[in-house]
């Protein structure tokens, strides 16, 4: 994968909090707290920090815990270690004083309290740590009529229908049989039977002092081939597009719907004397070339050079014009009668990627969404060259195969247009399903765009469970629906847990405790009845408070059966032992505790058992593989399903959606925040249980820029 990294030009960023309260700071990294909502400096754990924002690894589990490890783990015999062994030894002890003393007081002040208390004492809620803050702006284009857009509609735009059933105008020869003339009378295009020309701008005239000679000479050589085919009419872009931006854009919208009416479409190709195969790949090699070819009723084509217009079928098509992919020979099977058909997503997904394919011919491999076409590949282009292609002239062409089209704009780029046909066409939810997957290649501005994923899933393998309700101005998707959660990075927290019952572990429990007891009732009596008894007494205390450290620890061990939800990172690859020990402290009877995932992320490598777990060698492949790699190495722990995942970000990401479920796993979107723009900017996308997204709550709208 490959990042390319965030650039700051301003020195201070202003941001709200959960209730819309400014405030200012500086360019470090930063995040909501899921306590106060307050927008907060990022502090990261990690296992060799760097940097003041770094800390090591610390946790919050119980104190007496943590001294019976190491008193147990450590031999008071080694040097003048014994020293610090009975300082430990003590304070272990006055640990288990402490809880005895509390309950003494307790019982003395609420001895004479009748009132009943209704709060749980438990603060194991069942819920990961909610993501406060919400989407504040305003939407550029909104799903929902009843939302503000803040994009200007032009009035075609308004009153435009889905499909035009004829032109707006053809080139239809005068009653005279004399010359040719551009018509726009409704009446005379509705009853007139025309062939729509397709070819490539390229093979036809050159931009320059002949530009204009060139179109007129292509132009007399489209008006024979169409009298020889025995028609009066035709439709050829250099004569029929409009001449002003509003009816430029009404004629995009409707380019798709000029072809399904021609009587055929006549493919002008380039010079036969160049090499007949140069010329199909040529024509092949556009944008517009699958709206052409597709969606007319019957095809010919001619060459520049010679006199004869030969039919031509789909399939002869694809064999000589798409031979270099196999997506392009799926999509002709599946048009060409009815042949090998394709589910509608995925026929859609193949020609978006093969008309994406054509934007990028000449371009570096995209990191992100293309940029606009270039002018050649497009074709289109009135007599006064005046033409100019649309930033998003992809999703133009890809739109007429689409129920519902959108209105083409000169001022939007291929983000917020591709956002807003997938809102029109909500059964196909194509931008709804691309949040869910992750790219090889992303980059900051457009990071929920993918036209691949890593995991090798495809746009229809994905059952999304977020709807986009907007796009910002930005190009940022405004999602409805999210079930998010906080990520941890400070610091393990104490988890509060539950085992399963044991009667052994239980009465291993309370014995420890039993050990102050015994110590004061024998320097109790004492000096009062028994010396001997109360030597005794002493002595069973101390015996029990050596023995205290293995009884206490054996009490918590056992398998965990319930514990309070978190997701906590770790920069760098920490041991399944250590997150152990951080989460739950130590055991004696050991039930594991923490699992690695067996398909959850890149590093992820199952055991070939009958059981479906993770095998611990990820631990080792992530250790080596972190040495080199773009980004950062980062260690995940969800403690709701004890699973461990490794993964590579540019940030570490504080925020996780639960966003569409695949492959029979949940997809859990990684974000960082960006409070400036009020966007989430995705760093990775985890498979994850999904179950554990009913421990997610709802949020409000999020903007994922």
């Amino acid at each position: 994968m490959r990042w390319l990294p965030l650039t700051h030009q301003d020195s201070n960023i202003t941001c709200s909090n959960d209730i819309g309260i400014l405030t200012t700071h500086g360019q470090e990294q930063r995040y909501i707290s899921p306590t106060t909502g307050i927008c907060r400096k990022l502090i990261v754990q990690a296992v060799a920090p760097s940097g003041k924002f770094e800390v090591a690894i610390k946790n919050h589990t119980n104190d007496a815990s943590k001294l019976a490890i190491w008193l147990l783990t450590h031999s008071p015999f080694k040097g003048w270690i014994i020293f610090e062994w009975i300082a430990k030894s003590v304070w272990f002890a006055l640990k288990l004083l402490w809880p005895i003393v509390w309950f003494l007081v307790e019982l003395y002040f609420n001895a004479s309290d009748d009132s009943e208390d209704d709060t749980d004492s438990s603060y194991n809620t069942g819920y990961y740590k909610p993501y406060l803050r919400q989407f504040q702006g305003q939407l550029w284009a909104a799903r929902s009529r009843m939302e503000h857009s803040s994009r200007i509609k032009e009035e075609t735009e308004i009153n435009t229908r889905t499909h035009a059933c004829y032109p707006r105008v053809l080139m239809i020869r005068s009653p005279n049989k004399k010359e040719w003339v551009r018509c726009v009378d409704r009446d005379i295009i509705i009853h007139a039977k025309y062939i729509a020309i397709s070819y490539r701008a390229r093979d036809v005239y050159s931009w320059g002092p002949r530009e204009k000679k060139e179109k007129a000479q292509f132009t007399d050589e489209v008006r024979a081939a169409v009298l020889g085919q025995q028609f009066n009419a035709y439709w050829l872009d250099l004569e029929c597009l409009g001449e002003t931006p509003s009816e430029e854009n009404l004629d995009v919208y409707c380019m798709s719907d000029v072809y399904r009416r021609a009587e055929k479409t006549l493919i002008m190709l380039g010079r036969a004397d160049s090499g007949e195969k140069e010329c199909w790949m040529s024509w092949g090699g556009r944008v517009w070339t699958f709206p052409e070819a597709l969606l007319s009723s019957r095809l010919c084509y001619k060459f520049r050079d010679r006199e004869e217009v030969e039919s031509l079928s789909l399939f002869q098509l694809a064999n000589l014009a798409y031979t270099d992919s196999e997506d392009e020979q799926a999509i002709v099977n599946a048009y060409a009668n009815g042949k090998d058909p394709l589910e509608r997503l995925e026929r859609l997904t193949l020609l978006k990627k093969a008309i994406w394919r054509r934007a990028m011919a000449g371009f570096p491999t995209p990191s992100g969404p293309p940029p606009p076409p270039k002018s050649h590949m497009i074709s289109e282009g009135p007599v006064t060259g005046g033409y100019k292609p649309h930033k998003a002239e992809q999703v133009y062409a890809l739109m007429g195969f689409f129920e519902h089209r959108i209105q083409p704009n000169h001022d939007e780029d291929e983000l917020r247009a591709l956002a807003r046909l997938s809102m029109a066409n909500d059964s196909d939810r194509i931008a709804d399903r691309m949040v869910s997957m992750f790219p090889s290649t992303t980059t900051p501005g457009a990071c929920w765009y993918a036209d691949s994923d890593i995991y090798d899933a495809n746009l229809w393998d994905i059952v999304p469970e977020i709807q986009v309700a907007g796009v910002t101005e930005n190009g940022a998707l405004v999602l409805d629906g999210c079930r998010a959660a906080a990520i941890r990075w400070k610091d393990f927290p104490e988890i509060p847990f539950a085992t399963t019952f044991s009667l052994r572990r239980k009465i291993a429990g309370f014995i420890p405790y039993l050990s102050w007891p015994f110590i004061v009732i024998g320097l109790g009596i004492i000096p009062h009845t028994s010396r001997a008894g109360g030597f005794a007494l002493i002595v069973i205390g101390l015996l029990i408070l050596f023995l205290s450290p293995r009884l206490f620890l054996y009490s918590k061990s056992g398998r965990i059966i319930d514990k309070q939800p978190w997701l906590i990172g770790v920069k760098g690859v920490v041991d399944r032992g250590t997150v152990e020990s951080h989460l739950y402290g130590g055991t004696i009877a050991h039930f594991p505790r923490m699992y690695f995932t067996p398909s959850g992320s890149l590093f992820s490598k199952p055991e070939q058992f009958s059981r479906r777990i993770g095998s611990d060698e990820q631990y080792k492949d992530a250790k080596e593989q972190e040495k080199s790699g773009p980004g950062h190495m980062y260690t995940l722990i969800d403690t709701c399903s004890s699973t461990m995942y490794y993964f590579r970000a540019e940030r570490p990401p504080t925020v996780c959606i639960f966003a569409g479920r695949e492959g029979g796993l949940g997809r859990f979107i990684l974000c960082s925040e960006n409070c400036k723009e009020n966007e989430l900017r995705k760093e990775m996308v985890l498979r994850m249980p999904t179950e554990i997204s009913q421990r997610m709550e709802l949020c409000g709208w999020v903007a994922l820029g």
